[in-house]
């Protein structure tokens, strides 16, 4: 979105949409997207005022990788309304208002995800800077920040859903004064001195500050190697471990981001030689496993651990969630009490490893890490029950909320 400015919505009216989850399913489920665009397009043709079916168009481009087209057909859906529901299957009993930023898909906290099954309504306002709040606001029993706060681009949005938090005299989850404390030049301060507990000091360096360093050879062999990645990255882009000077060079050519972050590499490996890394999400202060992988790599997240390829592995997945109580979530309860404490959201997520010694290491908090109920029943058999405990956990914490 970068620095498009957007004027005020023409509808005030809130509009209906299929939404991010039904859609994301039926493409993970290798259902064809190509009809569904078609009909959406026809549909926005048809009534131009129709944000919804453009909102619904913006989340099928995206699916199918063409993601400037997604988000040129978000900006037009918000031109028209900012305010969208989603198609729920039952009745309702709770409405949830949501305030999100209007970024790319998977970035704000994906509550569709959590409230699916649900019959809690889900309504979702798009804060958009210097664009007053409509008036009146949907109806709603509490609301939840959804917004991430992990990258220059973003945090604008939450800043403006601060600016409007005097406003509300419902519930309101997830103060976005605590979310921008995830971000990853500021984690390592939130998270310091906790027992057992490895936060690794992220320093903020711009590309020129980079070159510098390679320019002028300053010593660094007692910080080397080091792993950098572009400020608000995901999924791996451009995540690299860097072991001598000379690489830095090497990977400012391979990427044209201005701003990084970098990080001392931390082996990670345990005593078989593989790498393990674990999804974790509180709710209301309470841990609960949602995956992990494992691979012979340091680089490493679910996608290209390959773990349905390996019994193995998936044994050992099952009883991390089924056992995890008992077992890793027993061993780091201090830990893992520490940072529900430190961070002080109703919803957030990390991701994180053990060392050899037994201390756990967060590498990301987040109040967006992606969690689901979509692989497949038949090759992952004992996750579809660990997901409904952390949806009903996440609906029963709204809902304590409002009583």
């Amino acid at each position: 979105m970068g620095k498009l400015a957007y004027a005020a919505p023409l509808d005030t009216q809130v509009q209906e949409r299929i939404g991010i989850a039904a859609l994301t399913q039926l493409a993970f489920a290798g259902g064809d997207l190509i009809p569904i665009a078609s009909q959406l397009l026809i549909e926005s043709t048809k009534s131009p005022t129709n944000a919804g079916a453009l909102m619904d168009l913006s989340i099928v481009e995206q699916l199918r990788g063409n993601i400037q087209t997604g988000l040129d057909c978000q900006t037009a859906a918000l031109e028209i309304s900012q305010i969208f529901s989603i198609r729920k299957k039952r009745q309702t009993n709770l409405r949830l208002l949501v305030l999100a930023a209007p970024i790319p898909m998977g970035g704000n906290t994906p509550i569709e995800f959590l409230l699916d099954d649900s019959s809690i309504a889900i309504t979702t306002l798009y804060v958009l800077p210097n664009v007053p709040l409509p008036s009146p606001l949907p109806e709603h029993d509490l609301v939840f920040v959804a917004a991430p706060g992990d990258a220059d681009d973003t945090r604008r949005y939450l800043l403006e859903i601060q600016r409007h938090m005097h406003k509300w005299r419902t519930p309101v989850l997830n103060n976005p004064e605590f979310i921008v404390e995830l971000e990853r030049g500021r984690l390592y301060d939130t998270l310091s001195n906790i027992p057992n507990l490895i936060s690794p000091m992220t320093v903020r360096c711009s590309r020129s500050t980079l070159m510098t360093i390679k320019e002028s050879e300053i010593y660094l062999e007692d910080a080397l190697p080091v792993v950098i990645r572009p400020v608000g990255s995901h999924a791996g882009r451009n995540l690299e471990k860097i072991s001598n000077i000379d690489e830095i060079e090497a990977y400012l050519n391979t990427c044209a981001d201005q701003e990084f972050f970098v990080t001392p590499f931390l082996d990670y490996r345990s005593v078989d030689g593989l790498f393990r890394k674990y999804r974790i999400v509180f709710v209301d202060g309470h841990p609960f496993a949602c995956h992990m992988a494992i691979s012979d790599q340091w680089k490493i997240w679910y996608l290209n651990a390959e773990m349905q390829k390996s019994s193995a592995k998936m044994a050992e997945e099952e009883r991390f969630l089924s056992r995890f109580d008992f077992e890793f979530g027993a061993r780091h309860k201090k830990a893992l009490d520490g940072i529900a404490q430190r961070v002080n959201l109703e919803y957030f997520g990390i991701d994180c490893a053990e060392t050899r010694e037994g201390e756990l290491v967060v590498f990301e908090a987040d109040n967006a890490l992606i969690v689901h109920d979509m692989d497949p029943k038949d090759v992952f058999p004992y996750k579809g029950p660990q997901m409904k405990k952390v949806f009903a956990a996440f609906a029963n914490m709204l809902r304590a909320r409002v009583a």
